[in-house]
């Protein structure tokens, strides 16, 4: 098994398309990405508040995990916080992923259990608290090895859901509707059959 470390980023990029991490991690897919591009821009701009830091970096190799926490809060609790863009006002399940795997790194950096976290919306500007949960843990855990265990010979499945596709930055390699018409055989779900 591959024994790299996860950047903790790629939780989400794997939650959200176990595909579409495969195009960005065995073949450099991302280019420039207006919403990374964006995101930089909208992190350095909140960066001269007082009261936490930004973007410390951790890794540790017993969770397989490497990565930058956006926000640490030092105020009565230490709270990681996450920033999304969330154009729909909302956070997703794979973003819930993402924070909690940069509390369990500030976990083993600090010896000591980090409970919540927090993703901060920018679009609606709100902060919403998320409790780190065994779940959480667990699927981290999971995922991780999976992510470990892929290779670049091996084409993760296209996604169930052909919505995320619609604005996947990686569409335009994966090519979902082509590879089907091409392979009907590999149809993902009945969804894809209207787009295909």
């Amino acid at each position: 098994m591959n024994e790299e470390l996860i950047n903790v980023s790629d939780l989400n990029q794997y939650g959200y398309c176990p595909r579409r991490y495969w195009y960005l991690h065995f073949f450099d897919t991302q280019g420039t990405n207006y919403e990374r591009v964006e995101g930089t821009s909208l992190h350095d701009s909140k960066a001269d508040r007082g009261g936490w830091v930004d973007e410390l970096y951790l890794e540790d190799k017993d969770l397989g995990l490497k990565g930058k926490i956006d926000v640490l809060e030092l105020h009565n609790d230490l709270i990681p916080i996450e920033r999304k863009r969330a154009e729909g006002g909302d956070y997703y399940w794979s973003d819930e992923l993402q924070l909690a795997g940069y509390c369990l790194l500030l976990e083993s950096y600090l010896d000591e259990p980090v409970r919540e976290g927090a993703v901060y919306l920018y679009e609606t500007d709100q902060r919403m608290h998320v409790r780190i949960t065994d779940d959480h843990r667990d699927a981290i855990r999971e995922q991780v090895e999976k992510m470990r265990s892929m290779s670049a010979g091996d084409v993760p499945p296209i996604t169930d859901n052909p919505k995320k596709c619609a604005a996947c930055s990686v569409q335009s390699y994966c090519l979902p509707e082509e590879t089907l018409e091409l392979e009907p055989s590999r149809m993902p779900s009945q969804e894809w059959e209207e787009y295909v």
